[in-house]
């Protein structure tokens, strides 16, 4: 990594740009530099350090590495605790290695994997849609939020006063669910939205007559996802009937 570092460094890279790649802070970046300049490549071997040495060696990392990519019997991802005590070392040298390693067994992300063959080219459109829309357009990211629960406390709300606290009841009642209807305007930020008892076409297409009012006599461009809501014939016949020519706004 110390010679990957010098390497984009002698091409120009900015510290910043370099940190950001393999994860480590700038002032790190800064360092490999100036060992470089200072010593050669000399600089890039470890130097003395003080304190007791490591205890484990290159058998013992290997192992602590191979155990935590294994999930462990009846759980999902190792502990540094369970994982120092089936391996017989300290928590803080599971510690040590997972940083030394980039390991993070805490952190978990998920993704999604596309089967449309057309994904690459709908991905292009509207990433190219997103940073150089067409003169004075307007291009609106629209979502919704489903099953959200309208809820009220059980009595009004007691105000802040002079040594007590705002207080409110502890139990609440459910009036209803809602869906809430959102369209971001990715140029500024604005988020124009609209709440509904339900959710289908019907709601949907109120929503995009919304729009249509709110950004008059512009060209909208609206980046939908492919919820089976927004596949209903009704909504497609309002897309397309708004894509004439003279029509209106929305492509």
């Amino acid at each position: 990594m110390r010679a990957k570092i010098i390497l984009r460094a002698a091409e120009g890279v900015a510290k910043v740009t370099i940190a950001g790649e393999f994860g480590v802070s700038v002032p790190a970046v800064g360092l490999w530099r100036s060992r470089i300049r200072e010593r050669g490549l000399f600089g890039l071997v470890d130097g003395p350090r003080t304190g007791r040495p490591a205890i484990y060696g290159r058998e013992i990392r290997e192992r602590i590495v191979a155990t935590t990519l294994t999930p462990p019997e009846g759980a999902t991802h190792w502990s540094r605790h369970r994982l120092a005590k089936a391996v017989g070392v300290s928590p803080n040298t599971i510690l040590r290695i997972w940083r030394e390693g980039r390991l993070r067994p805490h952190r978990t992300e998920t993704f999604k994997f596309s089967r449309d063959p057309e994904l690459v080219a709908k991905g292009t459109d509207v990433g190219g849609l997103s940073l150089s829309p067409p003169v004075r357009a307007i291009v609106l990211s629209v979502d919704e939020k489903t099953k959200i629960h309208a809820l009220d406390r059980t009595l009004p709300m007691l105000p802040l006063r002079p040594g007590q606290v705002e207080r409110h009841t502890h139990d609440y009642k459910r009036n209803a669910t809602l869906t809430l209807s959102a369209a971001l305007e990715i140029a500024t930020g604005i988020v124009t939205t609209r709440t509904s008892a339900q959710h289908r076409a019907v709601e949907l297409l109120a929503f995009l007559n919304l729009l249509a009012r709110t950004y008059p006599r512009r060209q909208i461009h609206v980046v939908l996802d492919n919820m089976s809501t927004h596949k209903k014939p009704g909504v497609q016949r309002w897309l397309a009937h708004h894509k004439r020519p003279g029509r209106g706004a929305l492509a």
